[in-house]
């Protein structure tokens, strides 16, 4: 796993305005530090692609940075305070402000052709859907970069052996090259959350598909971690596997004990005997 840690005090700017008011339901906290924002936006490549997408924008803190690339940027946002207050001081983002749920949106109705890349200061709440999202369209997202509260940050880019790593490491892992860029403390938002933030950035592997079954693969994943103490010999039992298999050594391990290849090569093992669902 690529790893690229570094750790930001704040440097303040004057805080949320009044102009919008964060909503708790919407698991919104605005970033009020300038230099944090700049070095989210510098977290993409902005290889291989023109089209961006940032999810949950708020005021633009972020925004006003990627506007700066030159690229084509569409922003996407639930809360209807936040799209006024978009409308009426970003006027270059006239037509690609998108009043929408982001987790409920087909995200062809903005780029129905060309890659776009995936960027935000993700609300926590639904941050881990957000990367379902993103791997169920990995064709179409090149690259992904984004905040999230420290510990899903983690999870995500934890190594295989670690005790963080799961379902989220392993699916994502598959498919993208991981980076953990930063760690971020309360202190840079409004209102302030009660845990720490980190950066990663998502890089699509060049070669992303599957040498298995995709379904099976997510759900073997899934059912070796609902059981993630015992050994997969016992937690993969739903699958009714032959007991000759079942004596291979993969399967005296822990699913955590297993990196992202070892999951595909047991994926393979069992394909013969499973019927995908």
């Amino acid at each position: 796993m690529k790893k690229n840690k570094g750790k930001y005090s704040p440097q303040h700017t004057p805080a949320n305005d009044g102009e919008v008011r964060a909503k708790k339901h919407l698991g919104q906290h605005f970033l009020t530090d300038e230099s944090v924002a700049e070095k989210i936006a510098d977290s993409l490549t902005w290889e291989g692609y023109e089209n961006v997408l940032e999810i949950g924008p708020g005021m633009g803190v972020l925004t006003k940075y990627l506007l700066k690339k030159g690229v084509n940027l569409h922003v996407i946002e639930i809360d209807r305070d936040s799209v006024a207050y978009l409308d009426e001081n970003y006027p270059t983002l006239e037509g690609k402000v998108h009043q929408e749920d982001f987790l409920k949106y087909d995200l062809r109705k903005i780029f129905p052709e060309g890659p776009y890349a995936i960027i935000g200061n993700f609300p926590y709440n639904i941050s881990t859907q957000i990367v379902f999202k993103t791997l169920e369209n990995r064709e179409e997202i090149p690259e992904f970069a984004g905040m999230f509260q420290k510990e899903v940050a983690q999870r995500i880019a934890a190594p295989h052996g670690n005790k963080t790593y799961g379902i989220l490491s392993v699916l994502t892992q598959a498919f993208y090259e991981v980076t953990y860029l930063l760690t971020v403390p309360p202190a840079v938002f409004n209102p302030p959350p009660k845990v720490e933030s980190g950066v990663i950035r998502l890089t699509r592997k060049e070669d992303y598909s599957l040498p298995c079954d995709e379904a099976l693969f997510f759900r073997v994943v899934k059912t070796a971690f609902q059981q993630r103490r015992k050994t997969l010999r016992n937690s993969l039992k739903i699958f009714q596997l032959p007991d000759n298999l079942r004596e291979d050594a993969i399967f005296g391990q822990r699913p955590e004990q297993l990196s992202t290849e070892q999951f595909i090569e047991l994926t393979l093992k069992i394909e013969p005997y499973a019927i995908s669902t």
